[in-house]
C-alpha cells in the first residue's frame, strides 16, 4: 500500500510525496561506521524507502573503490536485500580529474554515474532522492553527462560545516559541490557542525547503547565476513563490531541523519539560503546569483536514534 505524507511547507517542496519515497543512497561505505547504519536505516525502512540502488565513491580513508564498494555489498547482504537492491562502482579520483575524460565509454566512476543518470530519468511520478553521504563528485558528473536530469532529483548531501569552512565529505572534493552548485538540481545541505550541536553531530550514541540496543537485531542471513573479520548473520551484530573496533567510544551517526529527514521533516530545521559558493573550502557568498539551497541544522537526536533503533527491533 502506498501511503501519502505532505512535505513541511518550508522545504523544497508543497507537493505531496508518495510513499515508499524512491531513493538512491551514494556513499564511501568503508570510511568510518556511520555510512554503514545509514545505509542499513535505508534499506530495512521499506514502507518509507524504495530505494533503486546504491553507488559508492571512494574518499582518503576508504581503501580504494574496492573497499567501499565490498563494504555496501557486505551491509546489503546483511540486510538481505542483494538480491534486489545493486551496487555500482563510482570515482576514484576527483571531479577534475575525471571532467576530461567524461566522453569516454569507461571513464572512471562510468558505472555509477550512468546508474544515477539512468534511475534519475526512469518514469517516475516524483523526484528521484539521491541520498548522497560522501563526496559529490558521483552526481557531480552525473549532472554534468546528462544536464536534463537536475529537474529529476532532489538532491540531500551529508556534508559541510556551513556556514563555517571543511568538513569530509566537503573537502574531499569541494571542486564537486561546486558544480552542483551551479546547476539547478534542488540541493540541500545536512550540517555535520563539528564539535558543535546544531548539525548531525550531535546524532550520538554510546558503545554501550549499541551493544543493549543492536547485539542480534535485524534480519537473519547467511554468514558475512565483516570488515575487521569474523562472521556475522545480522547487522546489528556486525554494528556492534564497528563499535567495538572504534574501543566502544561515543560516536556521530552523522549520514543516518541525512535518511531520516528524509523520512520525516520534522525531525530537523530546514530553511533557505542563497548566494553561496566555495572558495576553497570556505563558503563565501555570491553577491549577484539567485541559487538558493536548503539547510538542515538542529536535528531531534532522540527522535532519530529511536527510530533508527526502533528498525531494527521491529526486524524478524
Amino acid at each position: 500500500m502506498s501511503v501519502f505524507v505532505t512535505v513541511c511547507a518550508d522545504t523544497t517542496s508543497d507537493e505531496e510525496v508518495k510513499k515508499p519515497i524512491p531513493v538512491l543512497v551514494d556513499t564511501d561505505a568503508n570510511n568510518e561506521l556511520d555510512d554503514q547504519h545509514a545505509l542499513a536505516y535505508a534499506l530495512l525502512n521499506q514502507s518509507d524507502f524504495k530505494v533503486v540502488g546504491v553507488t559508492v565513491n571512494n574518499t582518503p580513508n576508504g581503501g580504494g573503490i574496492e573497499g567501499q564498494y565490498r563494504e555496501a555489498e557486505r551491509v546489503i547482504r546483511l540486510c538481505d536485500r542483494f538480491d534486489d537492491v545493486r551496487v555500482f562502482r563510482g570515482v576514484e579520483a576527483s571531479l577534475g580529474d575525471v571532467l576530461p575524460n567524461l566522453s569516454e565509454p569507461k571513464h572512471d566512476g562510468y558505472q555509477a554515474v550512468d546508474f544515477i543518470i539512468e534511475s534519475a530519468q526512469a518514469d517516475r511520478s516524483q523526484k528521484l532522492v539521491v541520498i548522497a553521504i560522501g563526496k559529490l563528485t558521483n552526481v557531480a558528473l552525473a549532472l554534468a553527462k546528462s544536464p536534463g536530469i537536475a529537474k529529476k532529483i532532489r538532491l540531500v548531501w551529508l556534508g559541510s560545516n556551513f556556514p563555517h569552512e571543511g568538513e569530509y565529505n566537503l573537502w574531499s572534493d569541494p571542486d564537486a559541490v561546486n558544480y552542483v552548485i551551479k546547476t539547478d538540481v534542488d540541493f540541500e545541505l545536512v550540517t555535520v557542525r563539528y564539535r558543535e550541536t546544531t548539525g548531525a553531530t550531535a546524532v550520538s550514541v554510546d558503545g554501550s547503547e549499541i551493544v543493549e540496543r543492536m547485539t542480534g537485531k535485524g534480519k537473519t542471513v547467511a554468514p558475512v565476513v565483516g570488515r575487521h573479520g569474523g562472521k556475522f548473520t545480522t547487522f546489528g551484530d556486525y554494528s556492534v563490531s564497528l563499535f567495538e573496533n572504534v574501543n566502544f567510544s561515543r560516536r556521530p551517526l552523522f549520514d543516518v541523519v541525512a535518511v531520516a529527514i528524509v523520512k520525516n521533516p520534522a525531525w530537523g530545521n530546514y530553511r533557505q539560503i542563497s548566494g553561496q559558493k566555495l572558495e576553497g573550502i570556505r563558503w563565501v557568498v555570491q553577491q549577484d546569483s539567485n541559487r538558493t539551497m536548503g539547510l538542515w541544522e538542529e536535528f531531534d537526536r532522540d527522535e532519530i536514534i529511536e527510530d533508527f533503533f526502533h528498525t531494527f527491533e521491529s526486524e524478524p
